[in-house]
């Protein structure tokens, strides 16, 4: 809190800072405990900042993955469309030829982040009766079946996206609440600490003078009066 650098008045910064000082303690055992939570800080925060920056790197990465795959899921399907008039003078549909059953995924960790890795699909293929339907559909399949796979990487891909995204912006949050509260907060608290640590000393060295002086003053006294 940097009561100087507000904009109030001099009254104003007065009657902030009395009340900001009435929240902190003014002793010793706090300063030391402000100076050690500090320190935690400016050691964790590089480490929250490196992080940031990794999850960020990552996240470039992925959305560069889920452009391929989509480039490559796209390019499938204008060949699949090429075969679109051959589909109406058949019994089978695209989505009829081949079904899938599950998307087999691994986990892996990303700067503490356990995220999806897509390994495969497992699928059924529709079972063509070799004398009734026509030769191109065992190739329609193939093509089917990659697009799938390909979509499936992509849902996965996005999965992971958005996982990485969410830690980035828990990460982000804590970066900018070290930086721009925590360790600002305690170099201001340390600071107050110290001024009224330094003005206690001084009135206790004056009140010793006051206090000295004094009895100066009675011995001399006693010692006319003898």
């Amino acid at each position: 809190m940097k009561v100087l650098n507000m904009g109030w008045n001099r009254k104003e910064k007065f009657v902030i800072l009395i009340l900001y000082m009435a929240k902190v303690k003014l002793t010793k055992t706090e300063l030391k405990a402000q100076s050690d939570a500090l320190k935690r800080f400016k050691r964790f925060l590089p480490m929250l900042q490196l992080k940031k920056q990794q999850l960020q790197a990552e996240i470039t990465a992925i959305v560069a993955r889920i452009e391929n795959v989509a480039f490559q899921e796209a390019t499938e399907r204008k060949s699949l469309d090429t075969w679109v008039s051959l589909f109406s003078d058949c019994a089978y549909t695209p989505t009829k030829l081949v079904t899938v059953h599950s998307i087999d995924t691994t986990t892996s960790n990303i700067a503490g982040v356990a995220i999806p890795v897509f390994k495969e699909i497992k699928t059924t293929s529709a079972t063509l009766d070799l004398f009734e339907t026509p030769a191109w559909l065992d190739s329609a399949i193939t093509l089917v079946t990659r697009m799938l796979r390909l979509k499936a990487e992509r849902t996965i891909l996005e999965r992971q996206r958005e996982l990485i995204t969410l830690e980035l912006n828990t990460t982000s949050q804590r970066v900018n609440l070290f930086e721009k509260v925590k360790i600002p907060e305690c170099h201001e608290k340390i600071r107050v600490i110290k001024i009224a640590l330094g003005d206690q000393q001084t009135a206790s060295v004056t009140r010793g003078k006051i206090a000295k002086g004094r009895s100066k003053k009675a011995s001399k006294s006693e010692e006319d009066a003898a």
